[in-house]
């Protein structure tokens, strides 16, 4: 229930396509929700690549519910979008255009002067590079399911592509611009990537990707392809490498099957570390929930998260922009910053910080006798380092790669895989060790990063590692809660990488992100291990050539090599949560 400002609800004047000039005197266009009499009011902005009419408002509510509520709601379309002028390159004007904006907004006829930001997913970016700048009328923002940086948790994770989001966000991307171009033939096409992918995911070689490259439609995925290193390109517009710019409190929204999860996280405890003022340090908010990136809801694939996972965003949001743009004591700013579901339990673990104070890291082991290939072999998991272990062999063949199920992508679960799922087709195969514990004797919180350290080899010169953490329900269904991957020759660096020396054994750390999750009594811990986890990244060819060239034809089968123990003690590590 909202509480803080007054009960009154306003009528709302709508004004479009009001123009706003940039500094370097591109016309930037927004529609204008006004209430229809008093004021001043204070302003909300959202600046969107998505069509300005359309305000993420399948998402969020409408920004009229926001205007009766006495705000006045500027949604603006970014540089190069729909209405707007300009040339759109993502990330590449939205810090200087979301000073401007802000500004600009806050000088309306009947704005207070004082302006918060929201919206999600590259909506989320434009607060956050816009706040790098610290425009004087922007007072708080509310970013939502968005990263930390564009490579890393972004279009990369640990050096693979993300291939099922890159491919189809380019493709929504690329239709406005054949649209603005008067080329209706090629958004057709480009839409039609975007609604059937999986008939475009195995084209190779992705350099070569005629949809995104006929017109010169899409530069930019050809940018990303070509810088698959963490280098300048990517810097210039990294967020975490500006936190101590950012200078205004931020509610960030997260989702436990969002793609940009670990973004979001890293941008909370980045701020807090290091925002610019003790302001910005001592205020800001968490709050991780179920989802994945869109739509928000408690159903969330085949798994019904129950009441408590309801989209009540606005109303949070609402409280928010009171109590910084209205200075109304509603008490949001008092209440613990971080609020996290935990999936199992469906309840909600409020905190004063994040990781959870009092979390216990705990290592589970991987065992076998030396098959724990797929669900019928004998891999297990257990709290007991190994001792004298066979280690485990399977075969990595990049022409029929291990299929994703659910997981973390984005955007529709109609279009790319993402959510939960039951893991048990994929773990039917032979190219997937599975390790399960016994039946949990007591219930087990985890909640926090989860990790993996594995001791590997492989015939090839570069290969990838996946590793997913599933909770096995009693009666067998496999749920799938966390997931990573590791690019082999990125092992040491993003920077830097370095082929393997085939047969050679190597130490990896995998990131599998943070999961909120009860394995409740009677429950199974299992870890999965394979190398490819495809749509939702790229395939590894195997032939340590760059990123986009290689065709299916020079695609090499290797054969991995997973150690277990004493002096290789492969393991997940595991944030307990105290209870």
């Amino acid at each position: 229930m909202r509480t803080g400002s007054a009960e009154r609800l306003y009528d709302v004047h709508v004004e479009e396509d009001v123009v706003m000039q940039a500094r370097d005197g591109t016309r930037l266009y927004a529609d204008v929700y006004r209430p229809a009499e008093g004021g001043p009011f204070p302003v909300i902005l959202m600046r969107t690549p998505y069509d300005k009419r359309a305000a993420q408002a399948d998402t969020y509510a409408h920004p009229l519910w926001y205007a009766r509520h006495g705000y006045m709601v500027v949604v603006q379309d970014a540089r190069g979008r729909w209405r707007s002028e300009g040339t759109f390159t993502p990330f590449a004007h939205e810090a200087d255009d979301g000073y401007d904006a802000v500004e600009w907004a806050a000088r309306l006829p009947g704005s207070s002067g004082k302006v918060g930001m929201y919206g999600f997913s590259y909506v989320g970016a434009t607060q956050l590079l816009a706040a790098t700048r610290r425009p004087p009328g922007l007072v708080c923002i509310c970013p939502g399911l968005t990263g930390s940086q564009y490579y890393e948790g972004w279009t990369y994770r640990s050096g693979a592509f993300a291939l099922a989001f890159n491919l189809t966000w380019a493709a929504t991307l690329a239709q406005d611009t054949a649209r603005r171009r008067g080329l209706p033939d090629v958004e057709q096409r480009l839409r039609d990537v975007r609604t059937a992918p999986a008939l475009h995911y195995d084209a190779l070689p992705l350099r070569a990707f005629a949809p995104l490259r006929d017109h010169d439609i899409a530069p930019y995925y050809d940018d990303w392809l070509e810088h698959e290193r963490y280098d300048e390109y990517w810097r210039r517009w990294s967020i975490d490498e500006r936190y101590e710019q950012i200078d205004v409190p931020a509610l960030h929204i997260a989702g436990w099957y969002d793609i940009f999860l670990d973004g979001t996280l890293r941008n909370y405890v980045g701020i807090r570390d290091r925002g610019a003022t003790d302001l910005a340090r001592r205020h800001q908010r968490l709050l991780v929930l179920p989802w994945y990136h869109s739509p928000w809801s408690s159903m969330v694939g085949p798994v019904d998260f129950g009441p408590e996972a309801l989209n009540r965003i606005d109303s949070l949001q609402l409280r928010w922009f009171d109590r910084w743009l209205r200075g109304v004591r509603n008490g949001v700013d008092e209440e613990p910053p971080v609020e996290v579901f935990v999936m199992g339990a469906s309840t909600w673990r409020r905190a004063a910080d994040w990781p959870v104070p009092g979390t216990t890291f705990t290592d589970f082991y991987l065992h076998s006798d030396g098959r724990a290939n797929s669900l019928s072999g004998d891999g297990a998991l257990t709290l007991e380092p190994p001792k004298d272990e066979h280690p485990d062999t399977f075969v990595y063949d990049p022409r029929r790669p291990v299929l994703s199920l659910g997981g973390r992508s984005c955007c529709s679960p109609l279009i790319t895989p993402m959510g939960p799922a039951d893991q048990r087709p994929v773990e039917a195969g032979g190219s997937v060790l599975v390790y399960t514990s016994a039946p949990m004797e007591e219930d087990l919180e985890v909640t926090g990063p989860v990790a993996a350290t594995l001791w590997a080899a492989t015939t090839a010169v570069d290969t990838d590692w996946t590793v997913k953490l599933v909770d096995v329900h009693p009666a067998g269904f496999a749920l799938n809660v966390a997931d990573g991957i590791i690019r082999a020759r990125f092992h040491e660096s993003c920077r830097a990488p370095r082929l393997l020396r085939p047969g050679e054994v190597y130490r990896y750390e995998i990131d599998l992100g943070a999961t909120g999750n009860l394995f409740r009594r009677g429950h199974r811990i299992r870890v999965e291990v394979s190398s490819s986890n495809f749509p939702c990244y790229d395939r590894n060819t195997n032939t340590g050539r760059e990123l986009g060239v290689d065709t299916i034809s020079d695609a090499i089968t290797a054969r991995q090599t997973i150690f277990h123990d004493a002096a290789r003690p492969s393991h997940v590590r595991l944030p307990v949560a105290p209870r």
